[in-house]
Parts: structure tokens; sequence; C-alpha cells
């Protein structure tokens, strides 16, 4: 083969259910009764705690298909069919690219989170507003890099160049889509294209790592899986996180707790913003 092309899809199939139809079983049940009976309030699907499915099938496929990267990573490590995916892969862009090398992975990871702040201040604004979706970020660069050097450690599988043991999963990878899922998510309500463009960016990012020969395939889909977790997880903490810290809106709304993550002394921890009022 003379090119490499990274993909991915997932095909659902799902049962679907009407709002209307249950509430015409329930609105069939007779609405009165003789003077034996006892009169009872029959319960709405939603107060028995019922979403529409279309909500609980796309949350399923939003965990799903990340996952199953992550997992596939995994298994890659011991798996001889995998890797030999990877060596084989690794030997043609060796052979089609011998003198490939270029940075612009170093700062094409962060392009989707730019992009957010870039539109707002355009006045395209998403979801969230400034403290709400820095914070979010923040919690998404915590749960990223956190995660991917305990991995790293954990795993201490050797980079395809041999400079060191900390190849699985790929960082960059797990940056860039973290950063896309993060502009999907502040956007998607305004047009599907920004999330598009954002995980077209973490793609070019991940293969990039592949060429420069710094990850196997394997760990660029695992990173990608666990970039998309880790932002999902920001989102689904934030507003418990929201809760706790902001309960009085005025007495808080200068402050500003700001998660961080320095990869290079391998600390964390929690910063306090102050703004002026």
């Amino acid at each position: 083969m003379k090119k490499m092309i990274f993909s991915a899809g997932l095909a659902l199939g799902a049962f679907t259910f009407s709002d209307k139809a249950i509430a015409q079983e329930i609105d069939s049940l007779p609405s009165q009764f003789d003077s034996t009976h006892i009169v009872t309030a029959v319960p709405s699907p939603r107060q028995l705690g019922w979403r529409p499915p279309e909500r609980f099938h796309s949350t399923v496929a939003g965990i799903a298909v990340p996952a199953v990267m992550l997992g596939y990573g995994f298994i890659a490590l011991n798996n001889p069919t995998l890797r030999d995916v990877n060596t084989s892969t690794k030997a043609e862009v060796k052979e089609d690219h011998p003198t490939f090398r270029t940075q612009i992975d170093n700062y094409l990871q962060y392009s989707p989170v730019a992009a957010v702040y870039a539109l707002n201040a355009l006045g395209i604004h998403g979801k969230h507003n400034f403290r709400d979706r820095t914070i979010i970020l923040g919690l998404a660069a915590v749960f990223t890099a956190g995660t991917t050097e305990g991995i790293k450690h954990w795993t201490h599988e050797e980079r395809p160049d041999g400079s060191d043991f900390l190849s699985f999963p790929s960082g960059h990878t797990a940056t860039a889509f973290a950063s896309a899922e993060f502009l999907r998510q502040e956007y998607k309500d305004v047009s599907p294209w920004y999330g598009i463009a954002g995980y077209a960016a973490a793609a070019a990012t991940g293969a990039l790592r592949v060429y420069n020969n710094k990850h196997w395939v394997s760990d660029v889909v695992a990173g990608a899986g666990l970039g998309i977790l880790s932002t999902k997880a920001a989102y689904w903490v934030y507003p418990w996180i929201q809760q706790k810290l902001f309960k009085d809106k005025r007495e808080h709304a200068d402050k500003v707790v700001m998660p961080y993550y320095n990869p290079q002394f391998h600390s964390a921890g929690l910063s306090f913003i102050f703004f002026p009022r």
C-alpha cells in the first residue's frame, strides 16, 4: 500500500419508543371508578424516571465508542495479531516516508480549544460562559493528563523509535481528542461542523504521531478514546462542582476554581482565581 488511512465507524441498532403511545396507553385506563374502588393516580413515564430513548442511546453510544477504542489499545499490548498491525504499519510508513519529520502535531493538538475561545471572542457563543467552560476544560485536562501519565508508567511500552518506554497511550492524541470533544460539546447546538472540524484536527494529530515514529497505531487509537472519555467525564462532574462551589452566585461570581496539571513536574491541583467585581 502507498497510503495509510485512519478511520473509525460504528453502526448502532436501537429500538424506538414514543411518548405519545405511552401516554395513550395511560389515558385509555378508566378515569372513573364506582364507589367500591379506590381511585389512584397513575404516574407518568417521566415521573417514574423514564427518559426518551434517543437521549439514552446517544449517551450509550458516546461512551461505548471511546471505550472500545481504549480497549483496543489495551488488547494490542499483548495480542500478537494487533501487534503485527502496529509493526506492519510502521514498516509501510517508513518505506513511503523515510525522512518525514514535523512539529505541527505539538501545536495542532490544542487547535480545537483555541477555536472555542476564538469563536466566543468573535461573538459566536457556545454552551457555557467563560468561567464555566474554563473550569470544564481544566477538569478535562487534569483527567486526560493524569490518566495518560499513570497508564504510560504502568504499561511501560517502548516507543517505535526506541527513545523511551512511555509510548502507550499517545498523550498528544489524547489531548487532541479531549480538545475536539470540548469543541463539539460547546458548539454542537450551534452547528455540527465545528465538532467535525475539531475531530479532523485531532485525527490529523494522531496520524502525525505515527508518521513521526513516536507512537504505534494502537497507542493513537487508545489515546483518542481516553481523551474523549476524559472530556465527557468533565462535563458530567462539573454540574456537581457548580452546585457545591457556586451555591451563592452573588458571593462567588468573582471566583473561579481552575484545575491544573503540570506534566513536567507531574503535579496537579486547584488554582483559585479572583476577578474584580
